[in-house]
């Protein structure tokens, strides 16, 4: 029961991030392209890029308030998290110019503190892919454990 209520936080963190980050951006969408297209990472991506985040955001955080499709989405918000920490790295190591794209109370953050935050929020969501139940088809009573 405890794994239960665990998980369900979890996914409520995840799902206020993703919909909190993603309506950020969408509230002040031409400052993030502006600023996904100034990354020296993502040159030539700035029409693109912006609305695949902002989807992708959106859909694990829907499919993380479905119960059937929670662990699909775990998953989802592992992979999701573990890009945003690459291209953090990426662009603290390789880049002189650092233009931050996050919105809202992220923005305040400095590159320390969100790397925190996001390995933070890549623990949660490891963790909760190990811990989640397996919830295969139930057996009959009768068969044989395989």
């Amino acid at each position: 029961m405890k794994r239960k209520i665990a998980i369900e936080i979890i996914a409520f963190l995840f799902i206020l991030l993703f919909t909190y980050a993603s309506f950020n951006k969408l509230l002040d969408y031409q400052k993030f392209t502006i600023q996904i297209g100034q990354s020296p990472l993502l040159t030539g991506f700035g029409g693109s890029i912006p609305w695949m985040v902002i989807t992708v955001e959106l859909l694990v955080a829907v499919l993380l308030a479905i119960p059937r499709f929670r662990l699909l989405a775990f998953f989802g918000a592992f992979s999701l998290m573990v890009m945003f920490t690459a291209y953090i790295i990426a662009i603290l190591k390789f880049s002189n110019f650092i233009p931050c794209s996050c919105g809202g109370i992220l923005e305040k953050l400095g590159w320390t503190e969100h790397l925190y935050f996001n390995f933070s929020f890549l623990f949660l969501a490891l963790v909760t892919i190990v811990l989640y139940p397996n919830e295969g088809p139930p057996r009959k009573a009768n068969s044989p454990a395989r």
